[in-house]
């Protein structure tokens, strides 16, 4: 007797599990197919996929302000070096390495920061963002050759 209800339970769960996939995959083709009849589906994709890049673009766009304004550029040095002290606190490395390069790019005293960041900052950590500084430079600057070129032994 116990062995029959255990059959026929399963046989129940089986059967509704089965009628439950069928609509799932019912749902799915119907909804792809009303999707894909739209005559708007693949200009609202481009708008939607332009968009989302204009946006990532803007994202990635530093705002530097005018060199010969000293309180708005400790303004951006002060907030880039607490977006990268942040992004590293959440272990995002390469954007918090990206921050505190671009400060220390737009920092006036860069060989008495970097001399703080390598007491505060893990060796490997460091030595990532040294080797960010030419690219930050470049990024904020426009220019290939790094004007400011700072040794390892200015840096010990």
């Amino acid at each position: 007797m116990a062995f029959l209800i255990s059959s026929v339970n399963s046989s129940v769960i089986k059967m509704t599990a089965g009628v439950c996939g069928a609509l799932f995959v019912g749902y799915c083709v119907y909804f792809d197919k009303k999707r894909r009849s739209d005559p708007n589906f693949k200009n609202k994709l481009r708008e939607k996929r332009t968009k989302l890049k204009l946006e990532k673009e803007n994202e990635n766009k530093l705002n530097i302000p005018d060199f010969k304004d000293p309180e708005a550029m400790q303004a951006f040095f002060i907030q880039e070096v607490t977006k990268g002290e942040e992004l590293l606190a959440i272990g995002d490395l390469e954007n918090g390495i990206d921050h505190l390069s671009i400060a220390v790019s737009v920092c006036g005293q860069q060989k008495q920061l970097l001399k703080v960041l390598e007491q505060t900052l893990p060796p490997q950590i460091f030595f990532l963002l040294v080797q960010k500084l030419p690219q930050a430079h470049k990024k904020i600057f426009g220019s290939s050759n790094f004007s400011t070129t700072i040794a390892e032994e200015d840096v010990d």
